[in-house]
């Protein structure tokens, strides 16, 4: 499981901020609609207009990038119960928010935040399909606890996750959003995560 960084216990759905809710209630929430089937399950309405927003994008990725998806069974092959958290952590920290030089993080880009979710969610899926359900209450904290780590503090100043609302929901022409933002990130992250589990593989 993914451990806290600083003084104190985390929250997570019980936090005061309303930020780090909302973040925690997202991985929840995707984790619990992705290993229930999807838009062909029967999760019934989304609590928040973020989590409906998650939703709605993470089924127009699946429809428009069938191959990105089809390619995590064989990046999670490996993955068991002790390693599902740290190596989701791992493939974040190394794909989507890695230090740039200088010491600081690049600027936060929303298909990467939606990126984050969606990968959370295929390694629930992979893990739920494994029999490994057990972990899928630690993914939803791990993802929690990471995006109040590391996306939180770069949105507090931009209007929170009105954003991603604003960006990914079904009411903004979200097919047009979606082809143009994340096209060349996910395209452009499946070939270099590809490329590094076949360079871990030979070292």
């Amino acid at each position: 499981m993914c451990q806290s960084e600083g003084p104190g216990p985390r929250l997570g759905l019980n936090s005061p901020d309303p930020l780090v809710r909302e973040a925690f209630l997202m991985a929840h929430d995707y984790i619990d609609y992705v290993t229930s089937g999807g838009a062909d399950g029967s999760m019934g309405t989304a609590p928040s207009a973020c989590t409906a927003a998650l939703r709605h994008a993470g089924d127009e990725l699946l429809t428009r990038f069938p191959i990105f998806f089809r390619r995590w069974p064989r990046v999670f092959q490996d993955v068991t119960e002790n390693t599902a958290c740290p190596t989701l952590v791992s493939i974040l920290d190394e794909h989507f928010f890695a230090p740039v030089p200088g010491g600081r993080r690049r600027d936060l880009a929303w298909s990467a935040v939606l990126s984050v979710y969606v990968l959370a969610g295929q390694m629930a899926l992979h893990c739920h399909e494994k029999d490994m359900v057990e972990v899928l209450s630690q993914l939803k904290e791990c993802v929690g606890a990471y995006v109040e780590r590391v996306i939180c503090p770069e949105i507090r100043d931009k209007g929170g996750w009105s954003g991603f609302v604003s960006r990914f929901g079904e009411k903004q022409g979200l097919e047009g959003q979606v082809k143009k933002v994340c096209c060349w990130t996910l395209l452009a992250l499946s070939i270099s995560i590809l490329t590094y589990c076949l360079w871990k593989r030979t070292t």
